[in-house]
């Protein structure tokens, strides 16, 4: 498992060396998430200068407590708040700016198909339909995100735990759902649906698993989303093409 867990980070690595081998196609697939970024920077700048606040708000039943408890429970809820946000945060900006950047992510999805081997036998889909299926397993997956989110977020009050094992559990979350919704390009075009690309993906989890963590921490340095973004897409290629070569010939 743990072997398995770091191929799926090496895979991150390997879609990185394409700034290299293409740096072109990369630099273009990178404007999407800069414009994406930096509607999200603006809303994060807003959290931060708030977030007093609103953790103020949303422990009203503090405010008569002794210090240090009253600021230690404030501090608490802010950082299991931030932890919340940087899970939905990053989740639906690759959504967004998959959505986006359409066209220029499917060049660079075309592209490594190329360089293994040639692309599948491609299915004809109709382009609103298809955008719109694709949309809906969006919101389906931010929904299922938002669920867990909700959960690590009243975990984030347990002492301890909530500032040791919440983060670990929010980035494997995070994880797992950034994998689902990356290698939605390469299913797609095998006729491959969300709960089919679930089940694959299931089945080989801790490489899907290393390939999201490595990809959401990433995400969570600034501007890293922006370069990795391309090179994400790049390697969730290369995981779809390596889990489905461990599938039964139906797949």
């Amino acid at each position: 498992m743990v072997r398995e867990f770091f191929s799926g980070v090496r895979l991150l690595g390997a879609g990185l060396r394409m700034w290299v081998t293409a740096p072109r196609l990369m630099l273009i697939g990178a404007v999407p998430a800069l414009l994406v970024a930096a509607v999200y920077l603006a809303g994060l700048v807003l959290l931060a200068v708030n977030l007093d606040a609103i953790a103020t708000w949303a422990t009203p039943f503090a405010a008569d407590w002794q210090e240090p408890f009253r600021s230690g429970m404030r501090i608490t809820t802010a950082l299991a708040i931030l932890a919340v946000t940087a899970l939905l945060a990053v989740y639906t900006f690759v959504a967004l700016t998959l959505l986006v950047g359409d066209p220029f992510y499917e060049r660079i999805w075309r592209a490594v198909e190329k360089r293994l081997g040639g692309m599948p036998d491609e299915l004809d889909q109709p382009f609103w339909p298809s955008v719109l299926r694709g949309a809906g397993d969006a919101l389906r997956l931010l929904a299922a995100t938002a669920a867990l989110g909700i959960l690590l977020f009243a975990g984030g009050f347990i002492p301890v735990v909530g500032q040791t094992v919440i983060p670990v559990l929010a980035a494997l979350v995070g994880g797992w759902f950034l994998a689902v919704e990356l290698t939605s390009f390469a299913f797609e075009a095998r006729g491959l649906r969300l709960r089919e690309r679930r089940r694959v993906l299931g089945a080989n989890r801790a490489r899907a698993v290393g390939f999201g963590v490595a990809t959401y921490l990433v995400f969570l340095v600034p501007l890293g989303a922006v370069i990795v973004m391309p090179a994400a897409v790049a390697g969730a290629t290369l995981l779809t093409r390596g889990v489905l070569e461990r599938q039964p010939a139906r797949a």
